[in-house]
């Protein structure tokens, strides 16, 4: 039907043709992470029987998102007007919403061209049988899936780390093992190992930057820490299995990707010893800002979450009969590894139990392209090897929805780009994905439909905000707190206050 070459392909080439220049990074000295979300159609049973052997999938890319960055905790506005997390994976995905939305107005007004067709229940709508949604990210998912072991040859042209480098820690957390399952504690292991590594400081948001052979990057918090529990630690079973082996086998396994993710506040923290022990796997991680800790959960965290919630989120629900999965999640080239996509994903919600009807835990196809992203910070690091200027990420992030009207919208510090300080809080100032336009645009679907033909959670019911709202999709709310309560224990929630606005 289709190769992760072909999906990386289309993704890359609308982003080149349908993108602007404005928001994308400038060659000489920015890189950013592209990510998107891809409609595949295949045909019909009618298409079938109409035109036997003459049959293509349709693809195309229905959002994207470009981005690298995260507003901190002292940012955050209880007016749902900025946005916190642009990471791509996440302006994708929320650009995926608004694409959603317009395609329920669209089923809602009973036009044919919509991705959704009437549900079994009254005002509930299900996705055409033949399509299915691909996500697409440019680089691995930070958090989880990022720690990624590193094998020797790989370090072969490295150098010791010196002291001052080796200050390299990335948690602001303490080991709590108490809140810990029964699956998280069986997986652990002690694990101890050297490293040999080289490390250079970049400057930019008081990071450094680890580097291998084939130039591939993680950043790693400068911020000195010292309460580390370096006891606690767990060792993926991909690095156990290849030091076992050694001679012409598999080559040993002598350190790991670092992710600047951070623990989140209470659990299971980081070693951060040198080597193989440096992060622990499998835990929950929050996104690092400039300074002041954010709230945003890792993208690895994230996508773990929708693929047992959906992408939908819970205003959307009250629309669907069914939860909206992803059917596979694609990498560009870069550092990977499945089990560790696998573990971070997958396996750490699998074994939840008790979700209501419709929610599944996914077993979502998980594959690898070959083909780089030209704005990659590898591409971009290859291209400049003899440049002095310092390489950074780039400050905005691109939105793109296929919606008729104002698809693209390009932010900077979670509003649109070119927003002053004294135009924060106008409607000019806001993303068409921020949490109040998108509800504004769920709000005006709702009474665009009558009373009678609603479903039961949103029929005569006296709803005001957000908040009101998302809590009255009462089977999304259900399984989101059998998945926090028996997977995802220290996932960091937003407070209510950030909730309440109409």
């Amino acid at each position: 039907m289709w190769s992760a070459d072909e999906i990386a392909e289309l993704c890359y080439l609308h982003y080149r043709t349908r993108l602007p220049k404005q928001g994308k990074p400038d060659p000489n000295r920015e890189w950013t992470s592209l990510a998107a979300v891809v409609k595949v159609e295949s045909a019909t049973q009618k298409e079938v029987l109409a035109s036997p052997g003459n049959l293509q999938v349709m693809k195309e890319v229905v959002a994207m998102g470009t981005g690298t960055k995260c507003i901190g905790q002292s940012k955050m506005r209880k007016t749902g007007d900025i946005l916190n997390d642009s990471h791509a994976e996440i302006v994708a995905k929320r650009s995926f919403q608004r694409y959603l939305l317009h395609q329920m107005w669209l089923a809602a007004s009973h036009q044919q061209c919509s991705i959704f067709i009437p549900g079994t229940e009254t005002g509930k709508w299900k996705l055409k049988p033949s399509i299915v949604f691909v996500f697409f990210c440019s680089h691995t998912p930070c958090g989880d899936a990022s720690i990624i072991p590193i094998s020797e040859p790989e370090n072969q042209l490295s150098k010791l780390v010196t002291g001052d480098d080796a200050a390299g820690q990335s948690a602001e957390c303490r080991s709590n093992r108490d809140h810990l399952g029964p699956e998280d504690k069986r997986k652990s292991e002690k694990m101890a190992s050297n490293h040999i590594i080289k490390r250079m400081k970049t400057g930019d948001d008081g990071y450094f930057s680890v580097i291998t052979e084939d130039l591939a990057f993680q950043q790693v918090s400068a911020k000195r820490e010292e309460d580390t529990n370096p006891k606690n630690c767990e060792c993926s079973g991909e690095m156990q299995t290849a030091n076992k082996k050694t001679g012409l086998g598999r080559p040993k396994v002598v350190d790991v990707y670092r992710t600047g993710a951070k623990c989140v506040p209470g659990e299971l923290g980081d070693a951060r010893v040198p080597g193989l022990g440096y992060h622990c796997v499998g835990l929950l991680r929050v996104k690092p800002g400039r300074g002041d800790r954010t709230c945003s959960m890792s993208c690895s965290d994230k996508l773990a979450r929708w693929n047992v919630l959906g992408c939908q989120g819970a205003l959307l629900m009250h629309f669907l009969q069914y939860p909206l999965y992803l059917s596979a999640i694609i990498v560009g080239k870069c550092p990977y590894s499945q089990e560790a996509m696998q573990r971070a994903i997958i396996e750490r919600c699998q074994h939840i139990s008790f979700l209501p009807d419709g929610f599944l835990t996914q077993k979502v196809k998980l594959l690898q392209s070959d083909l780089r992203f030209e704005h990659s910070r590898q591409a971009i690091q290859e291209a400049r090897t003899n440049s002095k200027t310092k390489l950074v990420p780039c400050s905005a992030a691109i939105s793109w929805s296929a919606v008729p009207e104002q698809p693209l919208d390009v932010t900077s510090d979670g509003f649109r780009q070119g927003t002053t300080k004294k135009g924060i809080g106008s409607h000019q100032s806001r993303s068409k994905i921020c949490k109040v336009e998108l509800f504004h645009t769920f709000q005006k679907l709702v009474t665009n439909i009558s009373q009678e033909d609603l479903p039961d959670t949103l029929r005569m019911k006296t709803l005001e905000t957000y908040w009101d709202y998302k809590e009255a999709a009462l089977n999304y709310q259900e399984a989101w707190k059998v998945l926090r309560s028996q997977a995802l224990l220290g996932w960091v929630k937003n407070a209510k206050e950030y909730l309440h606005f109409t």
